[in-house]
């Protein structure tokens, strides 16, 4: 093994006497849902020059679908324009990890994001969504979730090494 790549270790791994192991349950939609309309930020993954793209960005979820707002210029929004109405694929990642424990959750949506264009659903959006970023942030973009994933890592009774 090359010694200059190191491999993390989750909290506890370096003691051989780590009281606890860790573990992932898969999550049904409904509750990764749940979980991430309990979140404000998260990750939009959409294609750029043929490669993927991620940006962080606030959400609020509504009805179900998920809604973010950026500014006219986004790679973002070029990408919307640039696939169609309805044909532009991404996914959205959110998750509530502790970063000392490694316990938490993380979901995944895959769906089609829309620019929103009628006023009065953009006028509803931005009074629902102020968005982290101090740039004037006139467009919302909705994805609607057609494939919802989802984990929790969760701690799990004593080790049958401890």
């Amino acid at each position: 093994m090359d010694p200059t790549i190191r491999t993390p270790t989750l909290a506890g791994d370096d003691r051989p006497d780590a009281p606890e192991t860790r573990t992932s349950v898969e999550l049904d939609a409904a509750e990764a849902l749940r979980l991430l309309g309990g979140v404000s930020l998260g990750r939009i993954v959409f294609t750029r020059h043929a490669l993927p793209t991620v940006r962080p960005v606030n959400h609020v979820l509504v009805d179900g679908d998920i809604v973010i707002r950026t500014h006219g210029d986004a790679a973002l929004i070029r990408y919307t324009r640039q696939t169609g109405a309805e044909r532009a694929v991404v996914a959205y990642e959110a998750d509530d990890i502790d970063p000392d424990t490694h316990l938490g959750w993380s979901v995944v949506v895959t769906g089609y994001a829309r620019l929103v264009t009628d006023p009065d659903e953009l006028a509803r959006y931005q009074a629902l969504l102020r968005p982290w970023a101090t740039q004037r942030m006139d467009h919302a973009v909705r994805i609607g979730p057609d494939l919802v994933t989802g984990v929790r890592l969760t701690a799990r009774g004593p080790s049958p090494l401890a």
